[in-house]
């Protein structure tokens, strides 16, 4: 569970970099987001997904 926790924080912590870094760059994505079909994002989402697990499976590998 303290993993889990772990991760929650770290998300949080790279978007909080993103608009701290970028906060226009934020604005246009969302915006273009929703300009994009639903079918769209959840590709996205899903190949986002599939890359985190990979990227997870690698690191508890090592």
């Amino acid at each position: 569970m303290s993993e889990f926790v772990v991760a929650v924080g770290l998300v949080l912590v790279i978007e909080g970099l993103v608009y701290i870094a970028a906060p226009g760059a934020a604005k246009r994505m969302m915006a273009l987001a929703l300009d994009r079909s639903d079918q769209l994002l959840r590709t996205g989402g899903a190949i986002a997904l599939g890359v985190g697990v990979v990227i997870v499976w690698l690191a508890k590998g090592l």
